[in-house]
């Protein structure tokens, strides 16, 4: 037994025993007080009636003889009668009276104002008695002896043992009732937490595909959800990965091979053709950029990650940002058979942001727009003032996206189509990038009609001058220094 069943053991019927001690401990003392008292109270009783039996003109010894004899209840108690020297002269038992006997309750009646005594104790013999004493006073106030009661415990304690016996065997029973229920209960846990270890180290060995049984509809069996979720969820951020690495390495294979061939083609010795070299140098040049581009995505999804994305941030036109970026991506448009319409406007605001990351968000919305058109499709590029935002719209009528894909296109390693060249990344670093302009990047697409991406950076608030206060005394100004003439 370990862990969770150890601590529960150890903690729960720790707890539990102490308590049950304790009960046990005090129950004890409240039945002997009960049975004790029961005890005292029957001799007390018996002591009060002295006062009416004895009086200043009777005879002590005659009368305590006549009374001992005519006692009632000698078979439940010892009666004994004193002198006024302190010696027993009659008993009820009818042996001879053990004068070598302590009797410490006569000794506390002698003292006490009410001329009674109790004391409880073991005689000599190891018999556990209660004895009290009531001392008889003549006319004078003087003693004339004392009647001793005294009864053996043996048989309360006898009664008191028995009682405690069975309060410890209730308390046994309890334990085996809470053992049993704490077995179950243990079991109802440790069971779901031993596949939950198991199932969890499965995971983390990369099976992501193991899932935990549902034991209970409780804490437990939230946590079997959250887990196997977890697993679904590292499944698919698995799969993702490995689909960027997939990409990633086509997207770098297919440059280096046109780098390679051509590189080939030119080291030819044959080779002296000039348009050949000529065409073969700007291959190598564009896939170069290709190659870099597709470098620097991932240098800056790396960043991302790290929180190590730097913004140089400036005042900008970021109409000359969008034109540049358009500018770029035009000659392409044409080769491909796309066109891109474009209304600029006459002028936008003054906006606070990194130039360069801005034209890499631009360029990367309008390359997507770009790819997912088919030929003779529009891209339609809108940018205008709206709520102290600018706001730019990138929208075209290629394939879309589906539905169940939208909420996911801006994750990290997502691509809702696989057959289109591209990382996986562009879209999770453009919307970074807008958020630390604190701005938004808005997807609005339905399947078959086209997508809108809309950007929106907040305008730069110039701070307005405060208007030169002055004070006009005697006709001069003293903001300027000059007579003002009135």
């Amino acid at each position: 037994m370990k862990g969770i069943a150890k601590r529960w053991v150890m903690n729960t019927f720790g707890v539990i025993l102490i308590i049950l001690f304790v009960f046990v401990v005090c129950f004890a003392m409240i039945v002997q007080s009960f049975y004790y008292n029961d005890v005292f109270q029957v001799l007390n009783g018996r002591s009060t009636e002295l006062v009416n039996i004895f009086n200043s003109s009777a005879e002590f010894t005659e009368t305590a003889r006549d009374y001992v004899e005519n006692f009632p209840d000698k078979e439940l108690m010892e009666l004994m009668v004193i002198n006024s020297d302190g010696q027993v002269i009659i008993t009820s038992t009818g042996f001879a009276p053990d004068n070598n006997q302590k009797m410490p309750d006569y000794e506390l009646a002698l003292k006490a104002k009410d001329s009674f005594g109790k004391w409880q104790g073991n005689l000599s013999s190891g018999e556990n008695v209660m004895a009290v004493t009531r001392v008889i006073y003549d006319s004078r106030r003087e003693p004339s002896g004392a009647i001793r009661y005294m009864v053996s415990l043996e048989e309360a304690d006898r009664k008191i043992f028995i009682t405690i016996c069975m309060m410890c065997l209730v308390g046994l029973l309890i334990l085996f009732f809470i053992f049993v229920s704490s077995t179950y209960f243990l079991r109802s846990i440790v069971r779901p937490v031993q596949e939950i270890t198991s199932t969890a180290k499965r995971i983390a060995q990369g099976d992501f595909n193991a899932r935990i049984n549902k034991f209970y509809d409780d804490e437990i069996g939230d946590l079997c959800d959250t887990i196997n979720y977890m697993a679904g969820e590292l499944g698919t951020a698995d799969k993702m990965k490995n689909d960027f690495i997939s990409s990633v390495s086509h997207e770098l294979r297919t440059p280096l091979t046109a780098i390679k061939g051509w590189a080939e083609t030119m080291q030819l010795d044959g080779c002296r053709d000039t348009k050949t070299v000529e065409k073969g140098i700007a291959i190598i040049v564009k896939e170069t950029e290709r190659l870099n581009g597709i470098v620097e995505e991932v240098l800056d999804f790396s960043r991302i990650q790290q929180d190590r994305m730097v913004l140089i941030m400036d005042r900008l036109d970021i109409l000359a940002e969008l034109d540049e970026s358009i500018y770029m991506l035009k000659e392409r448009a044409n080769s491909e058979s796309k066109h891109i319409v474009y209304d600029e406007p006459e002028i936008l605001p003054i906006v606070l942001g990194d130039r360069n990351r801005l034209r890499q968000v631009f360029i990367n919305i309008i390359d997507n727009a770009l790819k997912y058109s088919d030929k003779d499709g529009v891209v339609t590029i809108n940018a205008e003032e709206s709520d102290k935002q600018v706001m730019i719209t990138i929208a075209d009528n290629g394939c879309g996206i589906p539905a169940q894909h939208l909420p996911k296109v801006k994750q990290k390693f997502y691509k809702a189509n696989q057959t289109v060249r591209g990382s996986g990344i562009g879209l999770a670093v453009a919307d970074e990038i807008v958020r630390l302009h604190k701005g938004t990047l808005d997807i609005d697409s339905t399947e078959g009609v086209g997508t809108t991406v809309t950007i929106r950076i907040p305008v730069l608030e110039e701070e307005k001058p405060e208007p030169e206060d002055f004070i006009s005394e005697n006709g001069k100004d003293i903001s300027s220094g000059s007579e003002s003439i009135s």
